[in-house]
């Protein structure tokens, strides 16, 4: 398995109507978390215990709230905020 993000919950149904700039922004940050992932839990598989706490970040135009499953090797954007298109 190897590590990918992907739209959660009603973030999905949100980033279709979302301006294509936004989304281009929102697709590059949670390329950059998928980086930092591959990097910090090397062996993810192997992780024992909880997930970190799940953030929101700033991005041109809005803000993403995520969060990491480590076992799953996955990034999850559970919600975007447009707030200058």
């Amino acid at each position: 398995m190897s590590w990918k993000w992907e739209y959660a919950f009603g973030a999905e149904a949100t980033a279709r109507t979302a301006p294509a700039p936004f989304l281009r922004e929102v697709e590059k940050k949670a390329d950059e978390l998928v980086r930092m992932c591959e990097v910090t839990y090397f062996h993810a598989s192997d992780h024992q215990g909880l997930d970190p706490k799940g953030q929101t970040l700033t991005v041109p135009g809005g803000m993403i709230t995520y969060q990491v499953v480590v076992r799953r090797e996955r990034v999850y954007i559970v919600q975007i905020t447009a707030l200058e298109w």
